[in-house]
C-alpha cells in the first residue's frame, strides 16, 4: 500500500512559480515511479510528467515542458511539481500518483499504470 498528500496548491498569478509537493508513505519510495496528473473543469485527467524510481529520467506532457520541473528525494520520501511561467490554462486538480511496477529507470505517461492516487490540490491562476 502507498498513501500519497498532495500540497502547495491555491490561488496564485499568471507568471507566478508555485510548487506541488507530494509526501508518500508505506511501501519504500524508491520502489515506484511518480507521476503527476491534473484535471482541468468540465474536462479528463490528463498526464502533466513523470519521474523514475531513482529520479535518472523524466518525461512531462507538451503544454508543460520547459515550465514545469518533476524531482524526487527518496531520502525524504517527496516528489516535487516546480511549475514556472504559470498560464490560467495550467488551472485544474493536480494529483500525484505512485506507479508500483516500474522499472529502475522506466516512466509512464498513461493513467491505467498508476495503482495509488492522492486525493489532489487545487490550483487556480488567474489572469
Amino acid at each position: 500500500q502507498v498513501q500519497l498528500v498532495e500540497s502547495g496548491g491555491g490561488l496564485v498569478q499568471a507568471g507566478d512559480s508555485p510548487r506541488l509537493s507530494c509526501a508518500a508513505s508505506g511501501r519504500a519510495f524508491s520502489s515506484y515511479s511518480m507521476g503527476w496528473f491534473r484535471q482541468a473543469p468540465g474536462k479528463e485527467r490528463e498526464f502533466v510528467a513523470s519521474i523514475s524510481r531513482i529520479g535518472t529520467t523524466q518525461n512531462y506532457a507538451d503544454p508543460v515542458k520547459g515550465r514545469f520541473t518533476i524531482s524526487r528525494d527518496n531520502a525524504k520520501n517527496t516528489v516535487v511539481l516546480q511549475m514556472n511561467s504559470l498560464k490560467p490554462e495550467d488551472t485544474a486538480v493536480y494529483y500525484c500518483a505512485a506507479n508500483t511496477s516500474s522499472g529502475w529507470t522506466s516512466i509512464s505517461i498513461r493513467e491505467k499504470e498508476y495503482k495509488y492516487w492522492g486525493l489532489g490540490t487545487q490550483v487556480t491562476v488567474s489572469s
